[in-house]
């Protein structure tokens, strides 16, 4: 048996890894500027209300229709991360809704902008609570008449929404744009194997890689937000509802597992969701490449709108 060229494995190794990223940096790629909508283009009164369950003052901005209502109102639930108020994909969506007659309340999430707290150390159960004070003072306030209340879930706003909706009786509404619906650990595999992807390394060395970095961001580098958020799972709080739930998925998302969280969304069987999937869409369920350029697809837009004036 021959000796292992060690030098000869290493080389071959390295251009496994790095003919692939090359190559993919030269291919062409979906360089797309979209429109959307920014806070300036907007009418919007600044608001203050109160977690009594934690004791946080939050604030945020209340959107509201012309005309004399009353109007549904929509409570948004933001994503991952920091929320900053002038936010195109956030408030593409809440121009349409004001555009439709509908109030919509866009919180600072908590530890953001003007609002007490700290989102990092923060389970999605205590998030949610944050929701739940957004909607109790849509109800009790007197300034803008309401006739219905409902909240939206963008990205990890999803998988807080079913948990809002199966703790208060006052929702008309439940929807989720893009939020999974698969054990948070797992969707964090999914994002860190995608991202190396995006890159050009190729599948089985991207799990890999995609494994240290998920064990990376859990023990070292997020610590704190995971011991929080721990593997959630949203799909037992998504067997609780029992208002109208729409749940929208893009088949190209490379943040979210689509196929796997419309498999486990239908398996349960409330009839109470339905679940919407567009092609030609990723995380942001844009307009399709050669179809325009919107930040948010119009189809996706007005199947919002329409749940939400439904369930008036």
């Amino acid at each position: 048996m021959g000796k292992i060229r060690w030098p000869a494995v290493w080389l071959l190794l390295l251009a496994i890894l790095v003919i692939p990223v090359v190559l993919s940096q030269l291919l062409p790629q979906d360089q797309r500027s979209f429109s959307g909508v920014w806070l300036d283009d907007l009418e919007f009164r600044e608001i203050a209300f109160r977690n009594q369950t934690q004791n946080l003052d939050l604030k945020g901005l209340l959107f509201i229709p012309s005309g004399d209502g009353p109007f549904p109102a929509a409570v948004i639930i933001h994503g991952s991360g920091t929320s900053v108020r002038n936010n195109a994909w956030y408030l593409t969506l809440v121009e349409h809704l004001q555009r439709e007659g509908i109030t919509v309340l866009l919180p600072d999430k908590r530890g953001s902008e003007s609002s007490a707290g700290d989102w990092r150390t923060s389970s999605y159960e205590d998030l949610a609570t944050d929701t739940l004070a957004a909607v109790e003072f849509l109800r009790s306030q007197g300034a803008v008449p309401i006739s219905s209340i409902g909240v939206i879930g963008m990205s990890e706003g999803g998988r807080i929404a079913p948990i809002v909706a199966t703790q208060s009786d006052e929702l008309a509404f439940v929807v989720n744009m893009v939020g999974g619906a698969v054990p948070a650990h797992d969707a964090l595999l999914y994002e860190e194997v995608h991202n190396i992807r995006q890159m050009g390394v190729l599948p089985g060395f991207a799990h890999l890689f995609a494994y240290a970095g998920r064990w990376s961001l859990i023990e070292i580098r997020r610590t704190q937000f995971w011991d929080s958020v721990g593997n959630f799972d949203p799909i037992q709080h998504w067997d609780g509802v029992t208002i109208p739930a729409l749940v929208l998925y893009g088949v190209d998302d490379t943040n979210v597992p689509t196929n796997e969280s419309v498999n486990r969304l239908e398996a349960l069987g409330n009839p109470h969701i339905e679940v919407v999937v567009f092609e030609g869409s990723g995380h942001a369920l844009e307009t399709p490449v050669g179809k325009g350029i919107s930040i948010i697809r119009v189809e996706v837009l007005n199947r919002i709108s329409a749940l939400v004036k439904e369930s008036t």
